[in-house]
């Protein structure tokens, strides 16, 4: 349907599309896929993206089977975030994907990590682990090196 002509141009209106469920099982199980892939490319094992999302042994091996039967809880969400922002800063910062990879594993002598690795903060379990990191990155972003 033409909602307004001119002689240059001429605006077709568009219909909306349907609304997305960021809260569903199909939204869900994007953002775990993206999860396991970033996992794969920081060569974790099971035992510690289980412990990165911070849920049960079952949950989380039906999720790596996709089998995602529903929504995330807040809490999966959150971590999720979190996570997917420390990956994004290190593209940002380390644009090489080998060096940015690499970072999570590697031991920091920042006062954050006391000569251990991001990924062994980030193993600690609690959200707060993921947050100290995250804001790590962020400073680092902005150019705070302390």
């Amino acid at each position: 349907m033409l909602a307004q002509s001119s002689p240059h141009r001429t605006v077709r209106s568009r219909t909306a599309a349907a609304p997305v469920d960021v809260h569903g099982a199909e939204a869900a199980a994007s953002a775990l896929r993206v999860f396991f892939n970033i996992g794969d490319a920081w060569g974790l094992t099971a035992q510690e993206e289980q412990t990165l999302l911070g849920v049960g042994r079952t949950t989380f091996f039906a999720w790596k089977a996709c089998k995602v039967r529903s929504g995330l809880d807040a809490a999966v969400l959150e971590r999720l975030g979190y996570l997917f922002g420390i990956f994004g800063a290190l593209e940002i910062l380390l644009p090489i994907p080998e060096r940015a990879n690499a970072w999570i594993k590697a031991p920091n002598t920042g006062p954050l990590f006391g000569g251990e690795s991001a990924l062994k903060r980030m193993l600690g379990g609690q959200v707060g682990d993921l947050v100290a990191v995250h804001a790590y990155l962020s400073a680092q972003r902005g150019g705070d090196f302390s």
